[in-house]
């Protein structure tokens, strides 16, 4: 007998009680609860296209998830994942916008027409959600560093009816430096072969759907901070330095899966940009 009692410290102590979660295939007909909604059904649809999967509880009534964790199977946490078939995993039907599929297609060669970002966050975005779609269009997106000089690019560029240019501006808000360069452009000679629209966000960051990122809505930063820096700090991210600011954006936009996770007021906006580029 062990007078001093067992060693609270033996086995995998830091286990959680319901056990680890292990990944599971959402196989249709499986029934499962997700932990958030205490919402339970069987498993009637996976979209591998979004990565979600669709539940029925007992009254017919149906919930849509995204896939991963935040299940219970029997009372055992799982990740759910999309289930794996014979044939191997099927090819999206949707790009990352949203668009119609088009596999093995070759881009075509570009366009005289261009769209202008302002910075490179917004040039990744851009490519993240409509790569496919712009490669397929042969559209080329260029950061500019800010839109400051833009009249000064749209000079050296020399806009034209088979030469346009759309702009994308973050911040784009009544009375603010943004729209009075706007306005000036489009007023100018070149203007009617420039499409300038914007977004009403401080940055391009905003445009991510906070949801998506584990917390309810971007925080407001005081004026005279920068809103990067500002941002992480309210966050708890590192924000020491720039190599901290590139290590949230990385973790900002890999939370983006496609169109679903942009604020609807952006998505407007680029499909704007390429119907007039393209048209």
């Amino acid at each position: 007998m062990d007078r001093y009692g067992t060693d609270v410290l033996s086995g995998d102590w830091k286990a959680p009680k319901r056990g680890r979660a292990v990944e599971t295939p959402a196989d249709p007909g499986l029934v499962v609860e997700e932990v958030t909604t205490d919402w339970c059904g069987e498993i009637v649809a996976v979209d591998r296209d979004i990565d979600t999967v669709t539940l029925e509880d007992r009254h017919g009534k149906r919930r849509t998830f995204p896939l991963g964790t935040g299940f219970l199977l029997e009372g055992r946490p799982v990740i759910l994942t999309a289930p794996i078939t014979k044939a191997g995993p099927a090819k999206p039907t949707r790009t990352a916008s949203g668009s119609i599929a088009v596999h093995d297609a070759k881009a075509r060669v570009a366009r005289a027409s261009r769209i202008f970002v302002e910075g490179r966050h917004d040039a990744e975005l851009v490519e993240k959600v409509w790569g496919d779609d712009l490669r397929i269009e042969g559209v080329v997106v260029e950061y500019l560093g800010g839109v400051d000089d833009l009249a000064d690019h749209l000079r050296d560029f020399k806009p034209g009816p088979n030469r346009r240019v759309g702009v994308l501006v973050d911040h784009l808000v009544a009375g603010s430096k943004e729209s009075r360069i706007a306005q000036n452009i489009m007023k100018s000679l070149v203007g009617k072969d420039v499409l300038i629209v914007g977004h009403p966000f401080i940055d391009i960051w905003q445009a991510v759907k906070p949801s998506r990122l584990g917390f309810a809505e971007w925080p407001k930063v005081p004026k005279g901070i920068d809103w990067k820096k500002g941002t992480c700090q309210q966050l708890g991210w590192p924000h020491r330095d720039q190599a901290d600011i590139a290590r949230a954006w990385k973790h900002i936009l890999g939370g983006v899966r496609g169109f679903q996770d942009l604020d609807p007021t952006l998505l407007g906006r680029v499909e704007e940009l390429i119907d007039f580029v393209t048209a």
